[in-house]
């Protein structure tokens, strides 16, 4: 068989794949309509009488029960079609009484979402249903003319359905006709089916609400981690402090006394006063560096690209930057992005056996994104507490941080930040 052939038979077996799902959900949509319909009109009028009772709040939940495990079908039966899963929209009810959950569940649009489409499914369905099976009946008849024509000779139709049907050359072009419009139907069958399935998922998927409760949720575990660090860092400032900075200048203190009782009993001082002098030296370099871990000056005076230059430059690796040197960010979003290649440039030279990196620095119109490949030996622990520090940096705001190291490299480290321009 050639290519052409091949492509040609290829393309046929797609046609009529889709053709026969997309039937088979309109036809199906046909017996859940009645079902949805059914069970949209028992329960209104089940919740509405018993409601008045002390059963109403058990009965509502039942009925949102059953009614949420018929929308998930419908969900699963879109998204066949669609090819695309259809997420739940449903919110989590965290433990309360029935009254509360009553109320909880009733607050969230998605469950009445969930009946709007079970009685819209009984129109949609029913239509589409019958339009589907008689379109598609109508063609396969003609294509198998030959086969059941003959039995149902009709001498009065008009021309050409005379000729047409009780002619064998009349058989085979109803035959020739049904093939050339299989195309046609199979589009036909896609098209509503597929109409019919966003509207589902319009209706079906996880809508607003869903959305602000999960970012409100994140938000929250975001804030609480942020404080986390907040805390944790404000302690190893103080660690440092105590036992670097505050240190060195106690002792310089101390050498400068024993040098001033020195002086008064005539001794000689020089050797204590340049010892001092060391001391403060070193407590100013740690001072420093202390600095740099908190803000690096570099950031404010010359901006992140600089600051990633000045990295560059004091790697092992070679490294090569890439990005706008003129660009300004927010003062959150560098520093940030300035730990992110800090922390990735030395675990690549310290655990990967890294010889080069490459650092692409791009902005666009609403994201900024920051992305550090190594050319290591991969297999970076995405959990790492050093890596877990980054994230939180990142995620305090709002940004995304990921790691992607597989065995043998490379390992590529990238977050994003919003930052709309």
């Amino acid at each position: 068989m050639s290519d052409r052939a091949r492509a040609a038979a290829t393309t046929i077996r797609v046609m009529v794949g889709a053709g026969a799902r997309a039937l088979a959900y309109l036809v199906s949509s046909m017996v859940a309509g009645v079902v949805g319909l059914a069970w949209s009109l028992a329960v209104t009028l089940g919740v509405a009488i018993i409601g008045i009772t002390q059963l109403g709040g058990p009965a509502f939940l039942g009925a949102a029960w059953i009614t949420r495990r018929l929308a998930t079908v419908e969900r699963r039966r879109a998204g066949w079609l669609l090819g695309q899963e259809i997420g739940s929209p449903y919110v989590r009810i965290d433990a309360g009484t029935i009254r509360q959950r009553a109320a909880a569940i009733g607050a969230q649009p998605a469950t009445w979402r969930d009946l709007a489409w079970l009685v819209m499914l009984f129109p949609l369905g029913l239509v589409g249903g019958i339009v589907a099976i008689v379109i598609t009946t109508v063609d396969l008849s003609a294509i198998i003319a030959p086969v059941w024509a003959w039995a149902v000779p009709n001498p009065h139709a008009p021309f050409p359905m005379k000729w047409l049907m009780t002619t064998t050359p009349g058989r085979f072009v109803l035959t020739l006709v049904g093939l050339l419009l299989l195309p046609v139907v199979a589009w036909l069958l896609r098209t509503m089916a597929r109409a019919q399935a966003l509207v589902a998922r319009v209706l079906l998927a996880p809508g607003t609400y869903r959305r602000l409760v999960e970012q409100a949720t994140r938000l929250a575990a975001t804030r609480t981690r942020v404080v986390d660090a907040q805390a944790a860092e404000l302690r190893r400032i103080e660690r440092d402090l105590h036992d670097g900075a505050q240190a060195r200048i106690v002792a310089a203190g101390m050498t400068l006394a024993l040098a001033a009782r020195k002086l008064r009993s005539g001794g000689a001082a020089v050797p204590d006063v340049d010892l001092a002098r060391r001391q403060l030296d070193e407590a100013l370099a740690e001072l420093r560096r202390l600095v740099r871990g908190i803000h690096p000056p570099i950031l404010t005076d010359r901006g992140l690209h600089a600051a990633l230059a000045a990295l560059a430059a004091d790697s092992p690796l070679a490294v090569e930057l890439s990005g706008d040197q003129s660009d300004r960010y927010p003062a959150a979003v560098e520093s940030a992005a300035y730990f992110v290649v800090a922390e990735g440039l030395a675990n690549a030279g310290k655990h990967a056996d890294a010889s080069t990196c490459t650092i692409d620095l791009v902005r666009t119109a609403t994201v900024i994104s920051i992305t550090l490949t190594d050319d290591g030996r991969g297999g970076a622990d995405p959990t790492g507490s050093g890596l877990d520090g980054l994230r939180r940096r990142v995620e305090a705001l709002d940004g995304l941080l990921t790691l992607t190291s597989p065995a043998g490299g490379p390992t590529i480290l990238h977050a994003e930040f919003p930052c709309a321009s």
